[in-house]
């Protein structure tokens, strides 16, 4: 499975930014994805997942500030995670990979929070 996310940056505390990640791969059989973020001293922990269906779950503060939303292709399926209302605990590198049982990690994209 290949995971590439981007979409990372430097943002403003009360900012929006919008995660991208394509995966690819021996997919067919993963049915849920899930956007992880991992900060400095701290184990990586889920933030939303969503299955193949659409339907998402939220972790924690990411409830009503996240969206995640998957769009389906015959080789690879796009994730995107939509932040809005951003502050300094969110800083961190997010990462996509499938849910519950991550693959391999890929590189993930740095979010700082910062002003």
């Amino acid at each position: 499975v290949q995971l590439q996310a981007s979409g990372g940056g430097l943002v403003q505390p009360g900012g929006s930014l919008t995660l991208t990640c394509v995966v690819s791969g021996d997919i067919a059989e993963i049915y849920s994805w899930g956007w992880y973020r991992q900060t400095p001293g701290e184990d990586r922990e889920l933030v939303a997942r969503v299955h193949i269906s659409g339907n998402a779950v939220y972790e924690g503060t990411a409830k009503g500030r996240f969206t995640v939303t998957i769009s389906r292709g015959n080789t690879k399926n796009t994730l995107s995670l939509q932040m809005k209302s951003l502050n300094t605990a969110d800083t961190g590198i997010y990462y996509c990979n499938s849910w519950p049982t991550p693959r391999d990690w890929g590189k993930g994209t740095l979010v700082t929070v910062s002003s």
